[in-house]
Parts: C-alpha cells; sequence; structure tokens
C-alpha cells in the first residue's frame, strides 16, 4: 500500500472515530462487567482501580469468594485509601458450606450496600458477585435495585463467570473473557504475584 492510500484510510478512520467522540456527551458513572471462563477479570478489575487511584479517584472493593491468602493488590492498593471487605471463606467447593457461605456473603453484601450510596466513591468493585447471585446467596431483586439507585457518578465493575442476564443487561459495558490456553491445565500451580 503506497503512503497516500495509508494516509486516505487513516484519515477517514480518524473522521469515524472524531464523529463517534464527538457525539459522546453524557457524564456519568458506568456499570462495567467482566465475566466468561478465562482468566483475568479480577486483573482487569484491579487495573482498573489502581487507574483510578493513580488519579487521585476514591475506590472500594468487596470481594466474595476469596479467602484469606495473601492479596497483592490489597498490599498495594489499601495504604493508598482503597478500603476492601473480603468475604474470607474461600472457594464454595471448599467450604461446601452452603447456609455459612451465605450468612458470610450476606454479611460482607452489607457493606457493598454502603458503599454503592456512598456518593465519594467514584468506583466500587464487586469482585466475583455473580456466583453469589447464581447460588443464591444473594437476592437478584436486592442486587439490581442497589446499582440502578447508585450515585450517578459512581462506577461499578462486577466480575465472574456466568453473569446474570439481568445484571448483563443493565449493564453498559460487558467483557467476556474467553479461555484460550491455561498453565494450570498443564498442571502449573498458581503463582503469587502473577495468579493472586
Amino acid at each position: 500500500m503506497s503512503d497516500e492510500r495509508h494516509r486516505e484510510r487513516q484519515q477517514r478512520l480518524k473522521e469515524k472515530v472524531d464523529a463517534r467522540v464527538a457525539e459522546a456527551r453524557q457524564e456519568r458513572g458506568i456499570l462495567l462487567v467482566l465475566t466468561g471462563n478465562g482468566k483475568g477479570k479480577t486483573t482487569a478489575a484491579f487495573g482498573t482501580a489502581t487507574r483510578a487511584v493513580g488519579h487521585g479517584k476514591k475506590v472500594g472493593v468487596i470481594q466474595f469468594i476469596k479467602g484469606e491468602w495473601p492479596n497483592g493488590e490489597r498490599n498495594l492498593l489499601e495504604p493508598h485509601g482503597v478500603e476492601f471487605q473480603v468475604m474470607a471463606t474461600g472457594f464454595t467447593w471448599d467450604t461446601q458450606d452452603k447456609a455459612g457461605d451465605t450468612t458470610a456473603c450476606l454479611a460482607v453484601w452489607q457493606h457493598a450496600k454502603r458503599m454503592l450510596m456512598d456518593e465519594t466513591l467514584d468506583l466500587v468493585i464487586l469482585d466475583e458477585l455473580t456466583y453469589m447471585v447464581a447460588y443464591d446467596y444473594l437476592p437478584l431483586q436486592e442486587v439490581l435495585t442497589a446499582l440502578e439507585q447508585r450515585p450517578r457518578q459512581q462506577t461499578v465493575i462486577v466480575t465472574g463467570r456466568g453473569c446474570h442476564r439481568d445484571i448483563l443487561e443493565m449493564a453498559d459495558t460487558v467483557s467476556e473473557l474467553r479461555p484460550v490456553k491455561h498453565a494450570f491445565d498443564a498442571g502449573i500451580k498458581a503463582q503469587i504475584g502473577i495468579d493472586y
């Protein structure tokens, strides 16, 4: 392709992008869902949290399912004012205690509801929320109401596999991570600093 044809193509692309940028006039927080069976949902959410903190924004984190093992994201972000509330029961397939897990989930959900009403929080991460809805630990309608009634400028990121269709429908942005290959399938252990 000649330089001239390349410039013409890039100019057409620029005009399309500029037109879309000019049309985007709303200013409000968004609901972002990171779902799918691929690795990286929580990592992407914490990348956004790090970006927000770097811009002086206030962030809150709710972690469902997670256990009490070392948490690199928490180690980094908590000293920068990010509040973490962690269910701390571990994976549900390990506990095998629906009543106990439901109680723990509902307790941390109280913190989530508080954060979702806090006008000073620019970003709230609801890590692994999708499982809490799928396992009926949290009532779907209560989750939808809390998301709907949050402050207008607050962005929320929901992570986890198998996100409920009503949350997907409410979301402004949905990214589905698809597994292509995973080291664990080859017998490689999860690594601190890489996988958790």
